[in-house]
C-alpha cells in the first residue's frame, strides 16, 4: 500500500459520510496565516481556495463552537489529505471536541508529514486523554527539549506536569515546571498560563501562601502583556520591588517597563489557529535602569 493510499485509509475513517458546512460569502484563504497558504500551494488555486476557506472559518469559531470548526476541518481534509496544516488543524478541532483518539492520530500523521515537533505537548496530553499519563510521560521525553522553540518547551512542560498529577506525583508534578521560562521577572505570552499551573500544583501540594503569589504573578503577566496592545514586538519585564527596599511600596507592586525589540514570534499556528502557544520574545532591559526610570 502506498503512503497515498494509506492516508486516503485513515481520513475514510474519520469521515465515513460528511457535508460540507455552509461558509460565509466574507471568508477567504488570505484570512490564514503566510504559512498556512504557502502549503495550500501545491493544490490547485480553486482547491486552495476552497481549503483555506474552511480552515479559516475553523480558525473563526473553534473557541465557540469546536464541533463546527471540526466540520470545516473536515471538509478541507477531505480535499487536501496530504497537507500537514490540514492534518494538525484536524487534529487541533479533534482535541477541541474531546475526541483525544483522532487527535492523537491526526498529530502522529501531521509529524509524519511535517517533520515537525512542534504539537508534541498536544500528543502528550491527548495521551492523557485517552488514559495513558505513563506513555504521555515517555512521550514527552522522546525529544531533546533544547530543540524545541521557547513556548513549545513551556506547553510540554505544563503537559508533563498534567501527567505528574494524573498518576499522583504532585512533587514530581512541580519538578517538570521548574524550567528558565519558570521567570517571574519577565512576561511572555505563556507566562500566565505557566504562572498559573505552578500555582495550581503549589495548591495541590498544600503550599497555599506560595500558590497565592504566583497566581498574583500570572495575573501581573497577563496584565503587562495587555498594556503591549497592538505591539507584538515588545516583551515586558515585570519589576518586583520588596518591602526593605522600598517601605512605602506595596509587596505585590509591579511596575512594568516596555522595550521595543526587534523579536520574532515563535509558536505553530494551524489554519491561523493558534496551538501550543504563540510567543513573542525579545531582550528587555536591565531591571534597575527600568526602575529608575
Amino acid at each position: 500500500m502506498t503512503e497515498e493510499q494509506r492516508m486516503q485509509r485513515e481520513l475514510r475513517a474519520v469521515r465515513p459520510r460528511h457535508d460540507d458546512p455552509e461558509l460565509p460569502d466574507d471568508v477567504t484563504s488570505q484570512d490564514l496565516d503566510r504559512i498556512a497558504r504557502n502549503e495550500l500551494k501545491t493544490l490547485t488555486k480553486d482547491n486552495a481556495e476552497a481549503v483555506g476557506r474552511h480552515l479559516a472559518m475553523a480558525a473563526r469559531v473553534i473557541d465557540e463552537d469546536p464541533e463546527l470548526a471540526h466540520r470545516h476541518v473536515l471538509s478541507a481534509a477531505r480535499r487536501a489529505g496530504r497537507i500537514a496544516v490540514v492534518r494538525e488543524s484536524l487534529a487541533i478541532t479533534a482535541y477541541a471536541t474531546g475526541d483525544f483518539a483522532l487527535a492523537l492520530r491526526e498529530l502522529r500523521t501531521y509529524r509524519r508529514i511535517s517533520g515537525s515537533n512542534d504539537q508534541l505537548p498536544l500528543m502528550v496530553d491527548s495521551e492523557r486523554g485517552v488514559g495513558r499519563p505513563d506513555r504521555a510521560l515517555e512521550l514527552g521525553r522522546s525529544v531533546d527539549r533544547s530543540t524545541l522553540p521557547a513556548s513549545v518547551q513551556v506547553a510540554l512542560a505544563i503537559a508533563m506536569s498534567g501527567a505528574r498529577l494524573d498518576l499522583g506525583e504532585a512533587e514530581a508534578a512541580l519538578s517538570e515546571l521548574e524550567i528558565p521560562q519558570l521567570d517571574p521577572k519577565k512576561a511572555f505570552s505563556y507566562s500566565p498560563e505557566l504562572f498559573s499551573a505552578y500555582a495550581e500544583v503549589l495548591e495541590e501540594l498544600g503550599r497555599e501562601e506560595e500558590a497565592e503569589t504566583w497566581h498574583e504573578r500570572a495575573a501581573r503577566a497577563d496584565a503587562a502583556l495587555g498594556t503591549a496592545g497592538d505591539q507584538p514586538d515588545e516583551t515586558m519585564e515585570i519589576i518586583e520591588i520588596d518591602e526593605d527596599e522600598d517601605e512605602d511600596e506595596d509587596e505585590d507592586y509591579a511596575e512594568i517597563g516596555e522595550v521595543p525589540t526587534g523579536s520574532t514570534t515563535e509558536g505553530s499556528t494551524a489554519g491561523g489557529t493558534t496551538t501550543a502557544g504563540s510567543t513573542t520574545e525579545g531582550s528587555t532591559t536591565d531591571a534597575d535602569e527600568a526602575a529608575k526610570d
